[in-house]
Formats: structure tokens, sequence, C-alpha cells
């Protein structure tokens, strides 16, 4: 009985060192993507002004001009008290 609950406890202690190891593999992994999507949202805003520019007279896609198109949007509620 002794041996299957040192079977059990070393099994648990594997698992958790594997979970920690992949915790820490996805947060590394999270940390690089967050890192990539604030250059390319820096990239975007460098090359919208490069393009704004080159021709002023452009209108630029703003999400105002998305909601004029239809789309859906979020409306706070406190918008819509009187």
């Amino acid at each position: 009985m002794l041996t299957l609950l040192w079977l059990l406890t070393v099994a648990a202690v594997l698992v958790a060192a594997a979970a920690l190891a992949k915790a820490r593999r996805l947060a590394k992994r999270l940390e690089r993507l967050t890192e990539s999507y604030w250059e390319l949202r820096y990239e975007h805003g460098q090359l919208r002004a490069r393009v704004n520019r080159l021709d002023p007279d452009q209108p630029i896609t703003a999400p105002e001009t998305a909601l004029r198109a239809g789309t859906t949007a979020f409306v706070p509620l406190s918008s819509l008290k009187r």
C-alpha cells in the first residue's frame, strides 16, 4: 500500500513538473506574440502617417467611419439613458 502511495506521489510530481514547463513555454510565447503585436501596431501607425503625408486628401478609415458603414459596434448603456 505504501508503494502505491509513493508511485502516485512521484507521478503527481512528474505531472506538475510537466505542467510547469508547459506554462513557462506558453508564457514566453505569449510574451513574443504580445511584442510582435505592438511592433506591428507601431509600424502600421508609421505607415499610415507616411501615406497621409504623401496624400493628405485621402480619407483615413477610422472606427467612426466603420460605424457609419453599418457595422456592429459597442454602445455603452449610459449613452442610452435620457
